[in-house]
């Protein structure tokens, strides 16, 4: 990247705390930069950042080597994605179900700039309360509300980890994927909740492997677009490229949204478009 080679190593625990725990604990001050996948350090809602707990004590153990978990490069190459994707996809004529929103407000905020008609999903599936969210207004108003609150609880009560990423949830939120024009969001989150008929549906996601490909077009759907390019058979997620972004510049914590978006510049990447 940028002339810099790397080593890239994805390391899982399958859902194993303690064990992701130890890990940091060993390659601390080994490795340039750690890219935390499937949790999240904090989220960004409007102009506040709410800091997990639990997730923050899980990696105590890095203490010379910055973690990042991807949430400050959603919010500007995700924002880009969206402008960028307006020619390709025309917001304004498009129903956009986010299966959850406010651990990528960026995005959020996007479709809503650009006109689409958008159900932020986050009560639905995050809480199983059957309230759709119809503007970014009362996103914001719900994440003040409620990241308070579940930023104090252990993240796998309301995303999927370990063997829960391989089982399908069809309950209330299902009927909203019929709705939808397109389906904006986590990969897993996605796939869990998702119907078995997703015919002629776009899937707008980061992070996808061969499998998720075969599974999209098994399910029907028509278009799949990844806000991160792909590497080998996968699109990493933005925890990846984050840490090498950071690693790149040489410094030992994240960098702002003006430095990450000029990286994306000078990187030229953009959003992947897969007609299936």
């Amino acid at each position: 990247m940028l002339g810099q080679p790397f080593v890239v190593e994805r390391i899982g625990t399958d859902g194993d705390a303690r064990k992701m725990a130890a890990l940091y604990q060993a390659l601390d001050g080994r490795v340039d930069a750690f890219g935390l996948g499937g949790a999240d350090l904090y989220v960004i809602a409007g102009d506040k950042k709410y800091v997990f707990n639990n997730v923050r004590k899980l990696v105590a153990n890095a203490r010379q080597t910055p973690v990042l978990d991807g949430s400050g490069l959603k919010n500007t190459l995700e924002r880009d994605a969206i402008a960028q994707l307006d020619g390709l996809l025309g917001w304004r004529t498009q129903k956009v179900l986010m299966v959850s929103a406010v651990d990528r407000f960026g995005m959020a905020e996007a479709l809503a700039d650009h006109g689409a008609d958008v159900v932020y999903g986050d009560l639905v599936f995050g809480l199983n309360v059957d309230r759709p969210l119809r503007s970014i207004g009362a996103l914001r108003r719900v994440a003040g509300l409620v990241l308070p609150v579940l930023t104090k609880l252990p993240q796998d009560w309301f995303y999927p980890t370990g063997k829960k990423q391989e089982q399908s949830v069809e309950g209330k939120g299902t009927k909203y994927y019929a709705w939808a024009d397109v389906i904006a969001g986590d990969t897993h989150y996605a796939k869990r909740y998702a119907p078995q008929n997703l015919s002629g549906k776009t899937i707008l996601t980061q992070t996808i492997t061969a499998a998720d490909r075969e599974w999209m077009k098994a399910r029907g759907v028509r278009r799949l677009v990844t806000t991160t390019p792909r590497m080998g058979q996968r699109n990493f997620a933005t925890n990846v490229l984050e840490a090498m972004f950071v690693a790149l510049s040489g410094q030992r914590a994240a960098l702002s949204g003006p430095a990450y978006l000029d990286y994306i510049r000078q990187v030229g990447f953009k959003p992947e478009v897969n007609e299936l």
